[in-house]
């Protein structure tokens, strides 16, 4: 193989695909990535038989050829050139000479033919998502998966697919977050028979977390197929392939109230900033913080307290309808509720101190006032 292509092109390959490369002390090939020549580019892939990775860049083919090199030892090279030169890169007895400007390596790598099979896609993609909104979505999904392996499918988030969206949950049984997001039909076809067999699916965290990772803020679509518990996501120019997540996902809508005997509307920031200071103040053990809705007084009154610290008192403005509430939460799962609302003000909706409290975006045109479900966390509060 001998081929010339930019540096840029190559640095962003590398990037792209090796952070799917773990450690195998039993397969030390996936400690590799594959490069090969096909159809006049050069395709880079990596894959840790879980989660697998390809993308195509242009380069000038003079040779043929295919080799696998360690992902670490290449990337740490090429992200240490200065910028300017292109790369040319040359294979031959299983050695791979990689030269910029004056900057030249031989690295040692392994036979293309130990590399083990990334699935290819057999169709079309079914659907697609927008970049922007998946974007916005999967950062705040992914902090409320379950770190707990004992619970393989709480280790996912939900996709629950309707005609026109998605419904993406993730749960750690302590809060559930609920985006919906809306889908473009890539092939009504496909689609329609794939949600006639089923319209749930749940995808690896790691998964979301290397499709997060690609996405560029120049991302306009995002095209996904579904293929014999495999799924598909085609971001730019980057294929990650990947497994479903095996089993049967809590049935969480049923958790979500649907009444509330008390709505808030509050300032955002102001409710982030009376629950982080309040969190200095709790105990490292219990982490308490005692909300007070006082629906007369129109506010919120925040506290928190121990033995080893002090006690603070926070008390913010806010529009509240029904009876007065007083909950106890832990704080972080609070500030992670806040944190995912993207408009100014937010909902706070609670029916007794020991059910579960609801976060929801409000929106606001002149003197109208909605609070939208389009993303719904539930937040279980800490019972006396």
């Amino acid at each position: 193989m001998k081929i010339i292509c930019t540096q840029e092109n190559f640095k962003k390959a590398i990037y792209n695909t090796e952070r799917v490369i773990g450690k195998q002390a039993t397969l030390p090939i996936l400690e590799n990535i594959l490069l090969e020549t096909e159809k006049g580019m050069l395709k880079i892939s990596a894959t840790n038989l879980e989660i697998g990775v390809f993308l195509k860049i242009g380069a000038k083919i003079e040779k043929e050829g295919k080799i696998t090199i360690p992902a670490k030892l290449v990337s740490s090279f090429v992200n240490n050139l200065p910028p300017g030169d292109n790369i040319q890169i040359e294979a031959s007895d299983q050695v791979l000479k990689i030269r910029s400007g004056g900057y030249k390596a031989n690295i040692k790598g392994l036979s293309a033919q130990e590399f083990p099979i990334i699935p290819e896609l057999g169709d079309e993609f079914m659907f697609s998502f927008s970049g922007e909104e998946l974007r916005e979505a999967l950062p705040k999904l992914l902090t409320c998966v379950s770190l707990d392996g004992t619970r393989p499918e709480l280790g996912g988030v939900n996709f629950v697919f309707s005609e026109d969206k998605v419904s993406m949950a993730s749960t750690d049984s302590f809060r559930l977050l609920e985006i919906k997001v809306g889908i473009k039909k890539e092939s009504d076809e496909r689609f329609a028979a794939f949600i006639s067999k089923t319209n749930s699916i749940i995808i690896p965290a790691n998964t979301l977390a290397e499709v997060f990772r690609v996405i560029s803020l120049e991302t306009k679509d995002i095209k996904v197929a579904i293929e014999e518990n495999q799924i598909f996501f085609q971001i730019d120019n980057v294929r990650i392939v990947s497994r479903l997540v095996n089993g049967k996902y809590p049935e969480y809508k049923q958790i979500i109230p649907k009444n509330f005997s008390t709505k808030t509307i509050v300032g955002k920031e102001e409710l982030l900033r009376a629950v982080k200071i309040a969190s200095f103040f709790t105990s490292n053990k219990s982490g308490e913080v005692d909300l007070k809705l006082i629906s007369k007084e129109g506010k919120i009154e925040i506290k928190a307290e121990s033995e080893e610290k002090g006690e603070n008192k926070t008390e913010i403005k806010a529009g509240i309808e029904g009876g007065d509430q007083e909950i106890i939460f832990n704080p972080r799962y609070i500030i992670d509720g806040i944190n995912s609302i993207s408009t100014p003000r937010l909902a706070l909706l609670a029916n007794s101190a020991a059910s579960p409290a609801v976060i929801r975006m409000v929106q606001e045109k002149e003197e109208e006032i909605k609070i939208v479900d389009r993303l719904t966390y539930v937040v279980m509060p800490i019972k006396n």
